[in-house]
Parts: C-alpha cells; sequence; structure tokens
C-alpha cells in the first residue's frame, strides 16, 4: 500500500516499519467525548500500530459535509515531529477487534486479552473501519486476504480546496471546486463525430459575418462620402452602393439559414447521443444506485438537463463563436476608423466585465437549487402516479396535494429568485453597453461640427457600433446560459461517471451453458457497513436440485438470492456456480442462465406478447404461446379482448396479481435459465390461483437448479433440501422429514402454518 502523507510515512518510518509492508491503513477522526482528534491505524502481517494524535485536528467536519479550520479548542498543541502517542499490538495478542455502532459515529474497540477503546470515527469512515476489523479477523485465521479488502482508495475523502466530502466515493470531483473549462472541453467532446457539419458551420459563419460587416461600410462612407458626393471609387454611383447593400444582406441571410438549418441538425444529433450515454451509462449502475435515487430525479436529468444542453449547442455554442468573430472584426475596424471614439464605446465594458464576474457565480448556485427542486417535484409527481392506488384508497389526495404545493412553491420560488436576478442584471448591462453609443453620438458629433471627421464617417462608425452592440448584449445574456448548461452538463456527467458497486471484470469467463451447481461460503453482507445482514451463511445446492429457503421476514433470504444472481457483491465469502466464483462470470453468462420469478411481478407498457418474450425477443409466436401454456396463462389471454395483443401496463388492461404471476412465469419459461429463483412467487393470492400457479411452477422447476423463498411452506413441498435462516444464519438444514423428527424452528414455522390455515378456513366458513 502507498503512503500519500508525508508525515504518517516519517512516523512509520521512526518506529521501523517499511512501506512495503503495510497491508491497511486508516485515520480515525474522534474521540470517545466527540472531539475531533486524529488517530492513525496501520497495519502489517503480524502487528497494529496506533498513533494517537497530542495536538488539534487543522480542520474538522461539520454536518453539512465540509471539512473545516479549527477555531477554537481545549487541546494544546505539541510543537516538533514528536506529537504522536505511539502504540503496537502484536496480531497474535489480539483475540478480536469490532466495531460499535454510535450516533452519525462509530468506535473501534480491541479485545487483547481485555476490551478497550482504540478509535472512534464519523460515519463517512464506517467502511473503511469495517475491512479493517475484516482484514484482522482473516490474519487471526490465517486466510487469504482478498484485494477488494486491501485497495488502495487514494488519499482524500474530500476537497482540499473547499473541505466539502466528494458526493461519489471512489470519485474526487468537487461540484463547487470543478473547473467549468473541463466540463465545457468535455462538452464539446461531444461535436466530435460531426467534424465536417463544424467546419462546414464554421465557414458559413464566417462568410456570413463577412457579409454582414461590409454593409455598415456601404450605407456609411461609400454611399455619403463617395456617391452622393461625387468622390472616391463609388463617385455618382447610388445605384451600385444600393444594389451591393442588398446582395449583401441577401447573401448574409442564405448564408444565415444554411447555417442555422446545419446547426439545428447537429445540435439534435449531439443532444440523441446525450440521452444515450445517459440513458446507457444508467443501465450500467447496480441496483444500489436506483435504490437511491428516485424516478423523478433520474428523469429530470435525462429530459430537463438534455433540453437544457439542446439549448447551449443550439441558441449558445454556435452563436458565441459568431459573435465572437463579429466582435473582433468589428473592433479592429472601429480602430482603424478612429481609435478615440473606440476607446470611448468601450469604456463603459469595463464595468460590465467587473459585474458579469461578480454575478456569474451566483448565478450558477441558483441553477443548481432550481434543478434540486424541479427534482423534488418531479418525484413527488411520479410518486403520486406510481402510488395512485393506494392515494386513492385512503382518501389522501388532499395530503398529496399538499405536499405538491410545497414542493411548487418551493421550486416557483428558486425560480423567481433566478428570474429577478437574471431580470435585473442583463438590462443593466445592455444599458452600460449602450451608455458607450451615448458617448460616441455627443463626442462624434462634436467632431463633425469641428469638421475633424466627415458625416459618412461617422455615420458608418455609428451603424458598426450598433452592429457591435448586438454581439455585446448575446455575451451578456449568455451568462445566465452559461450557469444553466454548465450545472445541467456537470449533473449528465455524474450520472456517465458513476462507479457502478457491482463492477465486470476484464478478463471475466464465459459459460455458455451452465449445470447450476450452487456453493455458498461463509458469506458476509450488509447494505450499509458494519451492518451485516447476512453472517457466514454456507449453503450448497447440486445442479437439479430445489433448495428451499423458510424462515421470518428479515431473516435474510432475499438478500440471499439477491447475491447469488449478484446484484449485489458480498462483503466476504464466496458464491461460485459450476465451480466459478460469481465475480469473475461475464455478466451476460450469469443473466442468461439465472431466470428469476418474484412476488412483485413488473408489467411493461405494451402488449401481452412483448411482455411476455421480453426474456426473449427473437423468439417465434409459437414460442410464446407455448411459454403462456406451460405457465397456465394461454386460457385467460385468449378471453382477453385483443388475446396476445391485448395492451397492458401503463394505460393498458388491468392485470390481476395470478395474471401478472403467471406473465411472469410464461416470461421464465421463455427464457429457459439453468437456475430459477422463486422469490414469495405466491404470495399474497387466493388458494385456487395459488394452486394454478403452484401447477405451473411444478412444470418449470423441471431439469432446473431451483431456489424457492417462501412463507407458503406447502408451496415447497417438493424441495430436496431445506434451509432455515433466522437474523441472516441459517439456524436448520435438512429435508422436510428430518426437521420434522425433531422440534426446532422449522417445526415450529409448520404448526404456526398449519394453525394460521386452520383459522383461516374457520374464518371463511
Amino acid at each position: 500500500m502507498t503512503i500519500h502523507s508525508t508525515e504518517k510515512l516519517n512516523l512509520l518510518q521512526q518506529q521501523g516499519w517499511a512501506e512495503k509492508d503495510i497491508l491497511f491503513e486508516m485515520t480515525c477522526d474522534l474521540t470517545t467525548e466527540g472531539h475531533f482528534l486524529d488517530t492513525y491505524i496501520a497495519l502489517s502481517r503480524h502487528e497494529m500500530l496506533i498513533a494517537t494524535s497530542l495536538k488539534s485536528p487543522d480542520q474538522e467536519k461539520t454536518f453539512k459535509g465540509y471539512s473545516l479550520p479549527v477555531k477554537s479548542h481545549t487541546q494544546h498543541n505539541t510543537q516538533g515531529a514528536e506529537h504522536w502517542s505511539i502504540q503496537t499490538l502484536k496480531i497474535s495478542d489480539i483475540e478480536s477487534v469490532f466495531i460499535v455502532n454510535l450516533v452519525a459515529s462509530g468506535m473501534l474497540v480491541v479485545k487483547a486479552p481485555k476490551e478497550r477503546m482504540i478509535a472512534a470515527f464519523t460515519n463517512g469512515l464506517m467502511s473503511k473501519a469495517s475491512r479493517l476489523t475484516a482484514i484482522i479477523k482473516k490474519l487471526k485465521q490465517q486466510e487469504e486476504l482478498d484485494s477488494e479488502l486491501l485497495k488502495d482508495e487514494g488519499v482524500n475523502a474530500s476537497c482540499p480546496k473547499c473541505g466539502r466530502i466528494y458526493p461519489e466515493e471512489g470519485r474526487e470531483v468537487c461540484p463547487k471546486c470543478m473547473k467549468k473549462s473541463a466540463l465545457f472541453i468535455r462538452l464539446l467532446s461531444f461535436a466530435k463525430p460531426y467534424k465536417t457539419s463544424v467546419l462546414l458551420i464554421i465557414v458559413l459563419m464566417l462568410l456570413s459575418s463577412v457579409t454582414t460587416i461590409v454593409i455598415p461600410y456601404l450605407t456609411g462612407t461609400a454611399l455619403f462620402d463617395q456617391a452622393l458626393q461625387g468622390e472616391g471609387y463609388f463617385a455618382g454611383q447610388v445605384g451600385l452602393v444600393i444594389l451591393l447593400v442588398i446582395v449583401f444582406r441577401t447573401l448574409s441571410l442564405i448564408f444565415g439559414v444554411l447555417f442555422g438549418i446545419i446547426n439545428a441538425r447537429m445540435a439534435a444529433n449531439i443532444v440523441f447521443d446525450l440521452k444515450s450515454v445517459i440513458f446507457t451509462a444508467m443501465q450500467r449502475l447496480s441496483l444500489n444506485f436506483f435504490q437511491r435515487k428516485q424516478t423523478g430525479q433520474l428523469m429530470t436529468r435525462v429530459n430537463y438537463d438534455s433540453a437544457e444542453l439542446q439549448i447551449f449547442f443550439i441558441d449558445v455554442l454556435s452563436y458565441f463563436v459568431v459573435n465572437v468573430m463579429n466582435i473582433i472584426g468589428i473592433t479592429v475596424i472601429l480602430l482603424v476608423l478612429d481609435w478615440k471614439l473606440t476607446l470611448l464605446c468601450f469604456l463603459p465594458l469595463t464595468i460590465v466585465f467587473f459585474l458579469v464576474r461578480k454575478v456569474l457565480p451566483k448565478l450558477w448556485r441558483l441553477s443548481w437549487r432550481t434543478h434540486r427542486r424541479v427534482s423534488a417535484m418531479n418525484s413527488i409527481i411520479s410518486d403520486s402516479i406510481r402510488g395512485v392506488r393506494v392515494v386513492k384508497a385512503f382518501g389522501m389526495e388532499h395530503k398529496e396535494m399538499e405536499r405538491f404545493q410545497r414542493a411548487n412553491v418551493n421550486f416557483s420560488g428558486s425560480e423567481q429568485h433566478y428570474n429577478r436576478l437574471s431580470g435585473t442584471i442583463f438590462p443593466v448591462l445592455n444599458l452600460l453597453t449602450h451608455m458607450g453609443g451615448m458617448f460616441i453620438w455627443a463626442f462624434g458629433g462634436w467632431m463633425v461640427l469641428r469638421g475633424e471627421i466627415s458625416f459618412g464617417l461617422m455615420l458608418t462608425f455609428v451603424n458598426y457600433m450598433y452592429l457591435l452592440y448586438g454581439p455585446i448584449e448575446f455575451m451578456n445574456n449568455i451568462v445566465g446560459w452559461w450557469s444553466r448548461c454548465m450545472t445541467a452538463s456537470q449533473r449528465i456527467f455524474e450520472i456517465q461517471d458513476a462507479n457502478p458497486d457491482v463492477k465486470e471484470k476484464e478478463d471475466t469467463i464465459r459459460i455458455p451453458v451452465m449445470k447450476g451447481d450452487i456453493q455458498v461460503s461463509n458469506v458476509v453482507f450488509g447494505y450499509e457497513p458494519n451492518k451485516s445482514i447476512l453472517k457466514k451463511v454456507t449453503l450448497q445446492v447440486k445442479a437439479g436440485q430445489m433448495l428451499g429457503v423458510v424462515g421470518h421476514s428479515g431473516a435474510g433470504k432475499s438478500t440471499l438470492v439477491n447475491l447469488i444472481s449478484r446484484l449485489y457483491d458480498v462483503n466476504e465469502g464466496a458464491i461460485t456456480i459450476d465451480g466459478v466464483n460469481v465475480k469473475d462470470l461475464a455478466a451476460e453468462s450469469l443473466r442468461s442462465n439465472i431466470g428469476i420469478v418474484s412476488q412483485d411481478v413488473y408489467v411493461f407498457s405494451g402488449s401481452i406478447a412483448e411482455n411476455i418474450a421480453y426474456a426473449n425477443p427473437d423468439c417465434s409466436v409459437m414460442d410464446i404461446i407455448h411459454a403462456a401454456k406451460i405457465a397456465n396463462a394461454h386460457d385467460f389471454i385468449e378471453k382477453l379482448p385483443d388475446g396476445y395483443d391485448t395492451l397492458v401496463g401503463t394505460g393498458g388492461y388491468n392485470l390481476s396479481g395470478g395474471e401478472k404471476q403467471r406473465l411472469s412465469i410464461a416470461r421464465a419459461i421463455l427464457h429457459n435459465p439453468k437456475i430459477l429463483i422463486l422469490d414469495e412467487a405466491t404470495a399474497s393470492l387466493d388458494t385456487e390461483t395459488e394452486l394454478q400457479i403452484q401447477e405451473a411452477l411444478d412444470k418449470l422447476i423441471k431439469g432446473r437448479t431451483t431456489i424457492a423463498i417462501a412463507h407458503r411452506l406447502s408451496t415447497l413441498r417438493n424441495a430436496d433440501y431445506l434451509v432455515v435462516m433466522d437474523q441472516g444464519k441459517i439456524v436448520e438444514e435438512g429435508t422436510h422429514e428430518s426437521l420434522m423428527s425433531t422440534p426446532g424452528a422449522y417445526y415450529t414455522l409448520v404448526k404456526k402454518h398449519d394453525e394460521a390455515l386452520k383459522m383461516s378456513e374457520v374464518i371463511s366458513a
């Protein structure tokens, strides 16, 4: 492991530790009293070093996630190199190291042989502390250390500039301090496939600018000082001058129209690519990402942010280039015409640049706030629509309206704040810009009266000046567009750069057709650090066998099957299929050989046939009908208004729970997996429907390795082997007969189940 801190490296070297011997290190940031204090812990194969700082930390974390400089403290600073209290413990002398969860923090406790606290830490370090305890445990048991436990996460968990904790672990990008120029350059990279269009647009923009810039000269100097006064190149040729003005205006219009058409098409293609990139990136991410995000937030990023970027490419980027060219060209012409008037014209722009520099960061922050609030509002809309049945059932329409109204008021307030600032600052900027014109009319008119310049030259200068104000006003307004577009691109890139929790290795193993042997070995897993759901779970399922998993709610049954199908990765231990660790298997091989029938069946918006064929889009109509017949779904499908073409899902025919379940089974049959997972597949169904579903399941499980989870123990009557889970552990295992022969957890569950059935029969009678 690389030691990133020079101070820590010197500390280790003073103790005779070599950097190459360090397996793991971390710095805890609290005392048991809740004060901030650094305790550095380093681990080798044979020793653990604990170094407690004798000086106050340079920074403290606030509840908002910032690391701020210490303003006051009660501890004494110790100057010099020796400001650590150091102790070492031999791994052989340590009985155990464990974590005690506190409020928003944790405490490391070592037992050697007496228990004592060695350090405390804020919740952000919980994951690292959990890895430390796992490594010590493996060292004690002389087990091989997993590379995931020993990986070097780098030096920073927070931004070194502002102290804000990075929003995503392992991605050292601070939204506050990120360079906007880097975002802009990255955004431009989406235009790379359209080089020809970009080149053509630039040529057309240059031609448009040139033809536009010529016109003020023709309507000023050429018309008044030459054509009308009979002097110079255009002497007496008024008609020619007017004809040239018409020609150049027409050419400018043609170039502008062509440029607009090509630009609009290119921008639409770029935004199409952006949306594809976002959606593809979201599909790559793990299930945990979607459980942390609300649907409305993600939809806002795909639609709202993409629309903002479309404005950027159509109205901002291209016209920015055009206007920059115009500003440079016109400024050169103005300087050639009269440098004194030019300087007077640009005098107010110094104030404009100063105001823009002050206002841009505030607009950026207000744009972020507006996005957060529109995301919250969209999430409420999404939740209310998806949960409309619950809303109606409890008569909570007024509550939903109140909840939406609060979010709408918040969004409206932030939008008004943004519009109020932009609506105030941009007219002020434009007024300051036009003040230069007032100066020109006054000073230029005075110069004409004195005979220093001609009227035609004065008119030419004024025309060029007004031609310059359009691009400058655009540059003033681009501040608001820039802030919105850059915040939108930042949010899009956050999704694109997000790290999936479940990562596929580069050298994955592909198994086209699996046998179905499953081995779960000492698996430990928790959705949060140091809060294990599964604790040392070990089981084996042979190919073609049916394993029944029973237990109370919250025992870890669904979590177990989620790990087998690798929706999550285990914290400790291993799961192998056909002798290959699931982490080493290609995702395509794993998904194509595992089928899931769960209690919660999602029906996609589309036809019945499309929903069944979702698992195998290349199947034939006969394959769909065959799968439906095996799933006992064919009869009810034929009775639907349009049969297999009946639209279901959003806005379509409303299927019952049993009908949805049979569709799910038909989908699994068409998928034809070697490993089948049944997660409460017959829960919440009436007895008759359950029998139909069970009959379909009996056909489905033939010849497949099956793991079945059920509260209704009758559905596990055909299981070859049973395991009973309780509080994340397997407490009993065996066949139905062997488990019933001894009063235990399974015996108790069966008795309670039978009593519940009898009670149900009495009530129904």
